[in-house]
């Protein structure tokens, strides 16, 4: 029976709190990093979902957002390459509607049941922006989470499904536009997210005869913490059969919320208990799971939600917050000259080493080198290596350097030269970090990250980051 075999979930670590200059609230929000977006954030849930599995096995992707990197390109493509997954799958970008993520997993449950796949890996990830000091922009998040669909070896067996389709011109942006917009509360509340979210739920308990107390947990999507419980109680749910939403610490993340709460259950829930997924957007869907006697045990490898929402750096300024997002313009490009547009061909020639991050081996002395070369700096042995990833191997600062004069984003802009656990080293980038904790020996891991956008070109590698753990 098709479900659920494993789950991870991403939150940057960074967020606007209580000790914010200019932010004027106590309430906390996760928020991207300057070079992180939708496409980054994913490839970190998937990794989260992954570790200790076998990415061989991984028959499709889909990539769920409202936010996507490209208007007219595949995300998932680039998605699955940076998660080191086979060539011969097939994947799927669901965009432009807060169920993307439901739809996406609905979508894989529907291919492993047909048998037409065995193991689908759904991530949704978003990063919607709000104007500036406006509810949605407080109320929001940034994050992503990552649902491996199986037919065998699940944690959780899909029990049903019911979903109700509206046109409701609640929320939404335009093409163009880099605020969400939305309508009148008491309309949107009443209208859409209460009726649309009760009728489809109504419904799905009576396709199911089932009832409210016999659902466990529900991941529940709403806007904000007033209209989430609001919406709990309409539909019968006791305080302790809902899944927290986090507002307050992570916020509403759009496509991905209501995933990212079902993979919090999930690391709770105890065997056989039966836990419910609601999105929201243009009507609603309704999805059930029943754990397995498996659920809880072994635990997830990666950090999951939870690991991630404890480790976190609360920004000094909302003024920096604005520059990574670009929330007002600034005058900073016009004092440098204009980046060169990066090589198309360039990119992809060479996709092996930057986006899947492989190294070689050299199979005479097993000397490991990055970027791959032709001759073994070690042995001398020519032509003679085998490609080797590195995306996963930790690793320490062996030295470093900080540039103040650089003109990027997240000055100084430090480089570094990591050694990797195994054999490896690499010279790059080291993001999320604060410049009095830089040190030589300080323990590292690769974090796949954006590096510029020229003429419309995301140009995506790894970079080094400090470990979160």
């Amino acid at each position: 029976m098709a479900g659920i075999a494993a789950y991870g979930a991403y939150v940057p670590k960074y967020r606007l709190g209580g000790e914010t200059l200019g932010w004027n609230s106590d309430q906390e929000r996760a928020v991207a990093n300057f070079d992180e977006d939708s496409v980054t954030m994913a490839v970190a849930a998937g990794r989260d979902c992954l570790r200790g599995l076998d990415r061989g096995e991984i028959d499709g992707l889909i990539f769920a957002s409202t936010t996507p990197a490209y208007a007219e390109k595949q995300c998932a493509a680039i998605v699955a390459t940076a998660l080191d997954l086979r060539r011969d799958l097939f994947t799927a970008d669901i965009t432009n509607v807060l169920r993307a993520g439901t739809a996406g997993l609905r979508s894989a449950l529907d291919a492993v049941v047909s048998g037409s796949a065995q193991r689908v890996l759904v991530i949704a990830s978003d990063h919607r922006q709000g104007a500036p000091r406006g509810d949605i922009e407080r109320n929001s998040g940034d994050g992503a989470a990552a649902l491996l669909v199986a037919n065998h070896a699940v944690i959780a067996q899909w029990e049903g499904s019911h979903s109700i389709t509206e046109n409701m011109l609640d929320s939404w942006r335009s093409a163009g536009d880099p605020f969400v917009q939305s309508w009148e509360e008491r309309f949107a509340t009443e209208e859409g997210l209460e009726r649309l979210v009760g009728e489809t739920v109504q419904g799905f308990f009576q396709k199911q005869a089932i009832a409210p107390a016999d659902v466990a947990k529900v991941a529940l999507y709403a806007p904000d913490a007033r209209r989430h419980a609001q919406l709990a109680r309409k539909l019968g749910f006791h305080a302790e059969q809902v899944q927290d939403p986090l507002f307050g610490r992570l916020g509403n993340t759009g496509a991905a919320f209501p995933l990212m709460l079902l993979t919090q259950a999930l690391a709770d829930a105890g065997p056989e208990q039966l836990l419910m997924l609601v999105s929201y957007g243009d009507g609603s869907d309704v999805l059930a799971f029943r754990t397995t006697p498996s659920a809880g045990r072994p635990p997830q490898k990666g950090l999951g939600l939870k690991g991630h929402l404890e480790s976190k750096r609360v920004l000094e300024s909302y003024e920096l917050y604005a520059r990574w997002r670009g929330v007002w313009p600034t005058d900073d490009a016009a004092r440098r000259p204009a980046p060169a547009s990066p090589s198309v061909t360039a990119l992809w020639r060479e996709e092996e080493k930057n986006l899947r991050f492989h190294g070689e081996k050299c199979n005479s002395c097993g000397y490991i080198q990055y970027p791959p070369q032709r001759v073994c700096v070690n042995c001398q042995s020519r032509d003679d290596a085998s490609p080797v990833p590195l995306s996963e191997r930790p690793g320490t600062v062996f030295t470093y350097s900080m540039d103040y004069i650089a003109g990027t984003t997240d000055t100084p802009l430090v480089i570094a030269v990591v050694d990797f656990e195994g054999g490896g080293r690499v010279l790059c980038m080291l993001t999320d970090r604060e410049v009095d904790e830089v040190s030589v020996g300080m323990p590292v891991e690769m974090s796949f990250r954006k590096l510029r956008v020229v003429n419309g070109i995301h140009n995506y590698y790894w970079k080094a980051v400090p470990r979160r753990f």
